[in-house]
């Protein structure tokens, strides 16, 4: 209208996570990684010196994939939210110390390029990125399955001269309880990958999370509340009770609830959905685990459960205030 002033607002809308609050995606990231330090540093103790090693190179070579590639694209570096390094830590610790650099460096690669940046970064990858590369890596099922025993400390440069054992997840695959016992496993002081051997680490690093409201409790408790009560009445002709704290403490079933299910772009947004996805990676879990020939099926669980995200979360939608439900159910 004339003698009237127009104004015009330009509304910018990033990728999600969204959050309605003073928090920004790289402080999400950095508590997620502080978190985790707990477990890498005992992984150290445990391992040796190629524990670090092992972590500093697949965060390296994630931070490199995820640059290089928007660098090639002529993108907007996303280095800075810190998401890749979450990345490349999530998948070091789930895998063996053992494991030879160069295959971690894939991995970095299948994660970041092929899983995230392909569909569009941060935020628009529908499954999550460390489990889907850490499911690429059985391609090499030898070193994905050599585990050094605690304390050994196998050589920075090569870890040819280690000293293998069996992890506890393998004797229960067996429907046997493992040598170790329950303290063990508490603690931290048995055969697995770096990041899932001590439970209470994990444990610590996840009540923080949900401290610093990073994340919630329902999807953890959902997931090892179904693991628990499936394992207690199902025991394979064990013990209930010390059937179920094996289940509960072995493999990377805490290392999976508190960060990997947790994740923000492939978890449930609504309070039913995220509750529902919990059971639901509970569920199959055991199912691989009981069923399955590969003894662990945390990292399958979650990647299936991701692909059911969209359903969840409108089988979880609130019901809209002032709303009535039509006749024919539109």
């Amino acid at each position: 209208m004339p003698g009237k002033v127009k104004y015009f607002y330009e509304l910018t809308v990033a990728s999600s996570p969204h959050i309605h609050s003073p928090s920004r995606t790289w402080k999400i990231m950095g508590n997620v990684l502080l978190a985790l330090l707990p477990a890498l540093v005992w992984a150290v103790i445990v391992f040796g010196f190629r524990a670090l090693t092992v972590a500093a190179v697949s965060v390296a070579g994630c931070v490199f994939f995820e640059w290089a590639f928007r660098k090639i694209r002529k993108q907007d570096c996303t280095v800075g939210d810190l998401s890749a390094a979450v990345t490349g830590l999530l998948l070091a610790l789930t895998c063996p110390v053992t494991i030879p650099y160069w295959i971690i460096l894939v991995g970095d690669f299948f994660a970041i390029v092929v899983v995230k940046q392909l569909f569009g970064g941060i935020g628009k990858n529908f499954v999550n990125p460390a489990l889907a590369a850490r499911a690429f890596l059985f391609s090499w099922p030898v070193d994905m399955t050599t585990w050094a025993a605690p304390w050994t400390k196998p050589g920075i440069i090569s870890a040819a001269d280690a000293v293998t054992s069996a992890t506890p997840l393998n004797s229960l695959h067996t429907g046997q309880l493992p040598a170790e016992s329950l303290l063990d496993l508490f603690l931290g002081k048995t055969a697995g990958s770096m990041g899932e051997i001590s439970a209470l680490l994990l444990l610590i690093g996840g009540l923080y999370l949900v401290i610093r409201r990073i994340i919630s409790l329902r999807i953890p408790l959902a997931f090892l509340g179904t693991v628990a009560i499936l394992t207690f009445l199902f025991p394979q002709g064990n013990d209930r009770l010390p059937w179920m704290g094996y289940q509960l403490l072995s493999g990377g079933l805490m290392l999976g609830a508190w960060f990997m299910a947790t994740d923000y772009v492939t978890s449930p947004v609504t309070g039913w959905g995220k509750i529902l996805f919990g059971i639901g990676c509970g569920a199959i879990t055991v199912f691989i685990r009981y069923f399955g020939a590969y003894a662990e099926g945390v990292s399958y669980a979650i990647l299936v459960m991701n692909l059911c995200v969209v359903l969840l979360d409108r089988v979880g939608r609130p019901k809209r205030f002032g709303v009535e439900k039509k006749e024919g159910g539109k």
